[in-house]
């Protein structure tokens, strides 16, 4: 493949014009949206309609005259759109985190009410070695506040399935792996769990925008997912949080399954009384005030993914990436990379990790080059690839600029060898 016959597939692509909606520095290759999706030119709008007219001319009025109030719900029903689940099981709030607290609450409290099938009570959280660490932290934590005996048990990525047994209460995964793109299989893994009885959360953040996910087809229990990355939500977007409709009935009754009760999770939260009641709705898994700037703003991100369609971003993903995957071979042959993550597209999501041994430096190269991607530790060079703004173009001219740092050893340099903060 040369640069020309890229440049020739960019004027073939149907996706070609989304490009343009979106604000990209000249001189950039951008390959970081898994990490930071670009920003979107109409919100750049419409932020500034939120804050100069509906915030300071509609001051608190807004709430109801731009409708704010129901822009957690509004937003979260475009993103079920992506996810395969219904409008009334999803909505935006909080981060990625803290949904993913609530919903593994509720997940431990639902297996607690259940009569044991076995002598052996259900008290094993399943995930694996390499999740996303967060996700790990926030199941010891909860492990810790609830007392009740329960354990992680983490596996390697391969071995989710056949650690799934009778003692397992949930298996909690990340559909699409941070560190190396390799993504589970959904529906073979929540069958698995269903049958021994446990329940599913999915942690989706590396997914949303970018791959095809059907929840209810797999019948998934609850997942989460951030705003920021594929879903082009702004820094710090807010995330989603998922609950299937049979979880929603069967907790109705439970004041506590969600437990971080807010006000805005009441059933009448404008009535202030002091006992808390729950929504009978998704509504239970809000807490406080919604950020209304950053809902505002993530939700013309939505729209864009939206706009292109999630299965045409899917084929253009997997084009991008098996391009890179075979121009970085070809040029960086012999130069120090292995490839890390899956080289069969459908056991890949929308990034290409390769590891080297002195990773960081060669990505610091990289971007003073002009191509953005980032570091995980610990030898990770790690490319995300957003079908809607990245072009074939950019996969030769970032193949390219690897080859250059790499043949002429420029990661040796001094000013690329002191970590930042955020890698």
């Amino acid at each position: 493949m040369t640069r020309d016959e890229c440049i020739a597939l960019d004027a073939r692509d149907p996706l070609a014009a989304h490009r343009d909606k979106f604000s990209l520095p000249e001189g950039i290759v951008y390959l970081d949206g898994n990490s930071l999706g670009a920003l979107p030119r109409a919100a750049i709008e419409r932020v500034a309609r939120v804050v100069e007219h509906e915030w300071g001319a509609g001051l608190i009025r807004s709430w109801n005259a731009a409708r704010w109030i129901d822009l957690p719900r509004r937003v979260g029903a475009k993103i079920a759109h992506l996810i395969g689940a219904q409008t009334h099981e999803v909505m935006c709030a909080d981060s990625t985190s803290i949904n993913l607290f609530k919903v593994l609450s509720t997940a431990l409290r639902l297996q607690g009410s259940r009569p044991q099938a076995s002598l052996r009570e259900r008290k094993v959280i399943l995930s694996e070695k390499t999740n996303f660490p967060t996700d790990l932290y926030v199941a010891q934590g909860i492990v810790d506040v609830l007392g009740q005996g329960h354990e992680i048990r983490l596996v390697e990525f391969d071995q989710v399935a056949d650690a799934i047994d009778d003692r397992t209460a949930v298996v909690m995964l990340t559909h699409v792996n941070f560190r190396t793109g390799a993504m589970h299989s959904m529906q073979e893994l929540t069958s698995r769990a269903h049958s021994a009885g446990a329940l599913t959360v999915w942690d989706l953040s590396h997914s949303a925008g970018a791959v095809p996910v059907d929840l209810n087809g797999a019948a998934a229990d609850f997942a989460v997912g951030c705003g920021y990355k594929y879903l082009n939500g702004g820094p710090g977007a807010p995330a989603f949080v998922f609950v299937a409709s049979r979880h929603l009935a069967a907790i109705a009754d439970d004041t506590y399954a969600q437990p971080l009760a807010g006000w805005l999770g009441h059933h009448a939260p404008f009535e202030f009384v002091a006992e808390y009641r729950p929504a009978m709705s998704i509504d239970r898994y809000a807490v406080g005030t919604p950020s209304i700037v950053a809902l505002s703003a993530l939700e013309v991100g939505v729209d864009t993914v939206l706009s292109a369609g999630i299965d045409a971003l899917r084929v253009k993903s997997i084009a991008l990436t098996d391009l890179f995957i075979e121009v970085v071979e070809q040029r960086c042959a012999a130069l120090g990379l292995s490839l890390a993550s899956p080289r069969n597209s459908s056991l890949r999501g929308s990034q290409v990790c390769f590891s080297h041994p002195h990773a960081y430096a060669v990505m610091q190269a990289l971007i003073q080059r002009g191509v953005i991607g980032d570091f995980r530790a610990p030898d990770i060079v790690r490319f995300g690839f957003a079908p809607l703004y990245v072009s074939y173009e950019d996969v030769w001219d970032a193949a390219e600029a690897l080859h250059q740092v790499l043949a002429e050893r420029e990661w040796q340099r001094t000013e690329f060898q002191t970590r930042e903060a955020v890698t």
